[in-house]
Formats: C-alpha cells, sequence, structure tokens
C-alpha cells in the first residue's frame, strides 16, 4: 500500500471521526435559537440524552458488524445513517421530530469512531498504530473545542439548521474516499447475526442509562424529562428490566454461533484491564467537561459568552498528550504510560477538589491543563491494547468494546456525580434559611437558588451576603464532584497495575498487518 492511499484513508476517516465527535458538542450552543423557531423548551435535554443513548447503544453492534461483513461496507453505512439523520434534523419542523432524527443521527454516529480506529489498526503495523492512535485522539480533543465555537458562528451568520447541514459535502466526500480508496478481501464464508444478542444489549443499555437520566428528585421535570426518586417504581423498574436483559444478553452470548460481543475477549487481560480503566476514564473525563462549566461561570463568574470557550485549556493539553502518549506506546509498556497518566489526573482532581470562591481563572486554567494531559496520554493506550490482543477476525469488536466501557463509564459518573452535588446544594441551602429570615419565602426561592447564579438578570437582584452564601455553597457541592474523581482515577490506577509488563507486539516497520487492499484514487 502505497503512502499516497494510505493518506487518503487516513483523511477520509479523519473526516468522519470529527464529524461524528463534533456533533456532541456543536448543537449545544445552537440550541437557545431551536428552542425558539421550534417552542421546545420542555424536550430541550432530550435532544442531547438520544444522541447520547443511541450512538453509545450502536458501538458495539457495529464494531461486531464490522468484523463479520467488513469494516467498508458497516462504515458506509453508518455514514449513510449519520447523513441521513443530519439532514432530517435540518429539515425538522418541530421538537419531537428533531428528537427522532437526532436517534437516527446517533446510530450512525456510533460506527464512525469505533470503525475509524479499527481501520487503523488494519493498515497499521504495531508499531505506527500508536502514533497514529494519538493523533485520532488529538481529532476527538479537537472537536470538542471546535464544536461550541463552530455552532455559536453558524447561528449568528446562518441558521441554525445548518449546524446539521453542514455534515452533508464533507460526510459525503469522507464516504467517497473510503468507497474508493479502501478495498477489502471478500470472504464466502455464511455469516450468522447475533440479533439476540444485538435487542437485548441495547434494551439493557437504554433501560440503564434511562434510569441514570430520569433518577434523582421525586416527580419533578428537569428540561423536559421528568425526575423520579431513585426508590420510586419507575426507577427501580428501568434498573431491574437493565439487570434482567444484561443476563438475557449474557445466556445468549454463551450460546450463539457469532456473538455481539463474545465473552472470551475478557479472559483477555490486555482487554479487561482496558475496559476496567476506560471505564474510570470515562467517569473521570466526562465528569470534568460537565462540571468545570458550571463552576466557572456561577462561581468565578465566566460570562455566559465565553462558555463555548471555557474547557479550550483542557482540550489543547489533551490534544498535545493524547499525540505524545501514542508516540510513547512504542517504547515502554501500558501499565507505565497508564499509571503515570492516571497519577498526572489524580494530581489534577486533587488541585480542583480545592478550589473555593476565591479561585482565579488562571488557578482554573492550570488545573485543566494538568487533568487533560493525564487523559490525552489514556486515548491512544486503552485502544492499541485491546487491538494488538487479538486477531483481524475480532478487532472491531474489541476495539468497539473499550470505547463502550468508557462512553458508559461518562454517563454513569455523571450522573452520580450529579446527585452527590444536587444533595449537597440541598443542604447547603437548608442550612443558610434561617440566616436570612428578612427575605420573604418566595423572593428567597426565587433568588436563594444555586441555579440563579447562572442568571444575570437573577443574579444582579441578590443581596451580596446571600449572593457570597450562594457561591460558597455551590463552590463546595462542585469541589466534591472533584473529590469523587480522585477516588475514580485512583481505582483506575490501580487497575492498570494489572498489565503487567504487557507491551505493544514488534512489528517491522511497514509491514502489512491484515490482508487489505487499496486502489489507486
Amino acid at each position: 500500500m502505497s503512502p499516497r492511499q494510505i493518506r487518503w484513508i487516513v483523511t477520509g476517516l479523519m473526516l468522519g471521526l470529527l464529524l461524528g465527535s463534533l456533533d456532541q458538542t456543536i448543537v449545544s450552543t445552537a440550541m437557545p435559537h431551536v428552542i425558539a423557531e421550534l417552542n421546545g423548551f420542555n424536550l430541550y435535554s432530550w435532544v442531547f440524552t438520544i444522541y447520547m443513548l443511541t450512538s453509545t447503544t450502536a458501538v458495539p453492534i457495529f464494531g461486531k458488524l464490522a468484523d463479520l461483513f467488513g469494516r467498508r461496507l458497516v462504515y458506509l453505512i453508518g455514514m449513510a445513517l449519520f447523513l441521513v439523520g443530519s439532514a432530517l434534523c435540518g429539515l425538522s419542523h418541530d421538537m419531537t421530530q428533531l428528537i427522532v432524527f437526532r436517534a437516527i443521527q446517533g446510530i450512525g454516529a456510533g460506527a464512525l469512531m469505533p470503525i475509524a480506529m479499527t481501520i487503523i489498526g488494519d493498515i497499521f503495523p504495531p508499531d505506527r498504530r500508536g502514533k497514529m492512535q494519538g493523533i485520532f485522539g488529538a481529532v476527538f480533543g479537537l472537536s470538542s473545542v471546535l464544536g461550541p465555537a463552530v455552532g455559536g458562528f453558524i447561528v449568528d451568520h446562518l441558521a441554525w439548521q445548518w449546524i446539521f447541514y453542514i455534515n452533508l459535502p464533507f460526510g459525503i466526500f469522507a464516504a467517497i474516499i473510503l468507497s474508493v480508496s479502501l478495498k477489502e478481501s471478500k470472504s464466502t464464508e455464511k455469516k450468522s447475526i447475533d440479533w439476540g444478542g444485538a435487542a437485548t444489549l441495547t434494551g439493557a443499555v437504554v433501560a440503564f442509562l434511562l434510569a441514570i437520566e430520569m433518577g434523582g428528585s421525586g416527580g419533578t421535570a428537569e428540561g423536559g424529562m421528568t425526575k423520579y426518586a431513585w426508590d420510586s417504581p419507575q426507577i427501580l423498574g428501568l434498573f431491574g428490566a437493565s439487570i434482567v436483559l444484561i443476563l438475557a444478553f449474557l445466556w445468549i452470548e454463551r450460546i450463539v454461533k457469532e456473538p455481539i460481543i463474545p465473552l472470551k475477549l475478557f479472559s483477555v487481560r490486555a482487554i479487561s484491564v482496558s475496559s476496567v480503566v476506560g471505564f474510570m476514564m470515562g467517569m473521570g473525563m466526562f465528569g470534568a467537561i460537565t462540571y468545570i462549566p458550571l463552576f466557572s461561570q456561577a462561581v468565578i463568574g465566566t460570562s455566559a459568552s465565553n462558555s463555548g470557550y471555557i474547557l479550550t485549556p483542557l482540550m489543547l493539553s489533551l490534544i498535545l498528550s493524547s499525540i505524545i502518549g501514542g508516540r510513547l506506546i512504542t517504547k515502554v509498556s501500558y501499565r507505565s504510560i497508564v499509571v503515570t497518566a492516571m497519577a498526572v489526573m489524580t494530581v489534577g482532581y486533587f488541585f480542583m477538589s480545592q478550589m473555593s470562591v476565591n479561585t482565579s481563572s488562571f488557578e482554573l486554567i492550570l488545573y485543566m491543563i494538568v487533568v487533560g494531559g493525564g487523559m490525552g496520554a489514556l486515548m491512544p493506550v486503552l485502544t492499541i491494547a485491546a487491538q494488538s490482543a487479538v486477531g483481524h477476525d475480532l478487532r472491531g469488536v474489541a476495539t468497539s468494546t473499550t470505547q463502550f466501557t468508557r462512553s458508559i463509564g461518562g454517563t454513569v459518573g455523571v450522573a452520580i456525580m450529579g446527585v452527590i452535588m444536587s444533595s449537597k446544594m440541598t443542604s447547603g441551602i437548608a442550612d443558610i434559611r434561617n440566616d436570612f429570615q428578612d427575605i420573604p419565602a418566595d423572593q428567597f426561592a426565587q433568588l436563594g437558588n444555586p441555579q440563579s447564579l447562572l442568571q444575570p438578570e437573577v443574579k444582579a437582584q441578590i443581596p451580596a451576603k446571600l449572593l457570597s452564601a450562594l457561591q460558597n455553597i455551590l463552590s463546595d457541592a462542585v469541589t466534591s464532584v472533584f473529590v469523587i474523581g480522585i477516588v475514580v482515577v485512583l481505582i483506575g490506577l490501580v487497575a492498570a497495575i494489572f498489565y503487567g509488563k504487557l507491551r505493544m507486539p514488534k512489528r517491522a516497520e511497514g509491514a502489512p498487518a491484515v490482508k487489505v487492499e487499496a486502489e489507486m484514487m
């Protein structure tokens, strides 16, 4: 395979990865305009939640299908679903339509990243995968930086529909590149699809994520999603359904010929350890991404207009360390990189757990750089460790499994941290109520709420003493989240020790990893 052919394939994969990950963040700054036009504030959170649900559940399924029917075919199907969903999102006339079409878009996005990483594992030998995985991890980080900024630019200068339409020309170009450049040898072996495993896994994940999203407080509605107490029949029923379905999934995977996730994978140390570390990393990573902006805006006082750029230092650090981690993996063991990266994240979370109302923006930037430096180095290692532990026939499902566990970890982490933060804020508000008896109950309900710190017009009406008390309450609540982050990352650090002396297998530079043919464009 010539360098020119490889460059075309990598270019197409990078475009697809950028689009899939960009759509997780580009919508955030455009949503106020969308709501204003479609009149759907009560369904606000579902625009994000449905994308997360469908993309997360699709990841392991597409990974297995790529092993069965070829990377190119399944990748192009995923890209087609993503582009169809994007076009339909732009054509939506109400919020219900937008949510349904975001679900289709999310299903397609579930194929783009894991299969891109799998193809990289196919066309590059182990001693070059580290560099490429690092670069692809950097692209993922870059999308998180660009997303809010691009979304803000589009809604300011065009129409909100273009946050979806912009995917079409780039996605079509990426699909053409891959369809022409990447050719795989065809197998005549009859394939079977594990429909039972796919259905039970999807049902288990959806039930579990819905329970996490909808649990938290009794009988309230937040952003259109009804919230229920954790011990309510609704939430217990969802958790129970998830357990029953996951047990059914495990039983099915033991008896079918081509399981969606072969359970034998977890007997491979590199994959089982990478899955645990990835789960813990996801909890820590998404916890930071979710709650740092809240602290910055409500406690430090960063303006809402700059909210799209709050995480830029963390993401730039993540990009740089991802590239460095990808290069180091050819020189040192997995354990050396992962333990070091987790230790760096622990230090960063410790610094953030010590923040207060007196913390400056400069200090927060430094702490984010430290946390991002640890996160980025982990990304290429977890993927490469899983890929290098199996042959070509299981590389797709091994790659998607590690990404699936990281995504689930992020969802669980954000939910748990949210419950802890809400509990601390509720108790904090109750503790200070007696100190402000001079403020009428209805006025205190409006002003004595940490959410008011995010609303400039309400914040301006809060008395100075109450404002200070609220900022301290919110500061304590958010920093308690980062304490949880320390615990989670330390668990991941301990798990990483079990890599032992595993490291990337050596192979001559340029040696073909699998039988993949490429044609000149």
